[in-house]
């Protein structure tokens, strides 16, 4: 590490060869020149722009990083040679490129309490809101649906057919108030500010909590599980009309037998599977 035979810090060199791959005025001379092996990716960088300003004064300062055989520097050249086993008494080749600045991050979005259901950009939470996001370079709350007494516990779009646009969808939410809401979202109709939503149909019928909600797009149906212990079918194909919505019941079978009651309780499962096309 001490080719001149020196004990002093500032004395020990490393003979370097600065190469890139962007063509010029980027490039610098491919001459070899011995550079203090203290230096970090900071002091490398003004070496460089230093050579690139011999040969081009209008060029402006900026950072670079710097690698060898592959990897990123980042600490002293000497600690880095040490730590990869590389040999201080060879011509080594640095490797230098822009540094792009790491992406901000950004803050996390507040709720006032824990999120309880996500579906794409849709996110529920337990203030009993439902806030739509547009995603971006910076992400944010189109929409805040409200209306629900309990916590959000599921969210999901669903497809009515005929009305469903760029800037129009609907979804529906369930909640701990036992009740499922649909919702319909004008998304050409924000300026500034969240728009506030409120529910156009209440589907009601649970008598405890709504735990899940699935859809059905291709027959404009919905299905929601329950602490109460029934799943429910809800027919939304006249979603546009206010009031509550239809549950779809299956019609039980008459039975003779425990052995016939545990069969016909299979097939209304297989009944139900079927309408919701899993």
């Amino acid at each position: 590490m001490e080719p001149n035979g020196s004990g002093s810090d500032a004395s020990r060199q490393v003979q370097v060869r600065f190469v890139t791959r962007p063509p010029p005025p980027l490039r610098v001379p491919p001459a070899s020149m011995a550079v203090p092996s203290h230096l970090t990716r900071f002091g490398l960088s003004d070496i460089v722009n230093l050579l690139l300003k011999n040969s081009d004064p209008d060029h402006e300062n900026q950072p670079f990083d710097f690698l060898i055989d592959g990897e990123l520097v980042r600490m002293q050249l000497d600690e880095f040679l040490i730590a990869k086993g590389i040999s201080a008494e060879k011509v080594l080749e640095l490797e230098y490129v822009k540094a792009v600045a790491p992406r901000k991050q950004e803050d996390p979005r507040p709720h006032d309490d824990w999120v309880s259901a996500v579906d794409g950009l849709i996110q529920g939470c337990y203030d009993t809101f439902v806030r739509i996001w547009k995603s971006g370079d910076v992400s944010e709350c189109t929409h805040v649906l409200e209306g629900h007494t309990g916590a959000i516990t599921s969210a999901k779009f669903i497809d009515i057919r005929g009305v469903e646009n760029e800037q129009n969808f609907h979804l529906v939410t369930g909640s701990k108030d036992r009740l499922l809401r649909l919702w319909k979202c004008d998304a050409a109709k924000r300026r500034g500010d969240p728009i506030r939503v409120g529910a156009y149909k209440i589907l009601a019928g649970h008598t405890s909590s709504v735990q899940s909600v699935s859809v059905n797009p291709s027959r404009e149906m919905i299905c929601s599980g329950s602490w109460d212990c029934s799943i429910k079918l809800w027919d939304v194909k006249e979603s546009e009309e206010d009031g509550d919505g239809n549950t779809i019941s299956l019609k039980k079978r008459k039975v003779n037998s425990k052995t016939k009651e545990s069969e016909d309780a299979r097939l209304e499962v297989i009944d139900v599977l079927n309408l919701m096309n899993i």
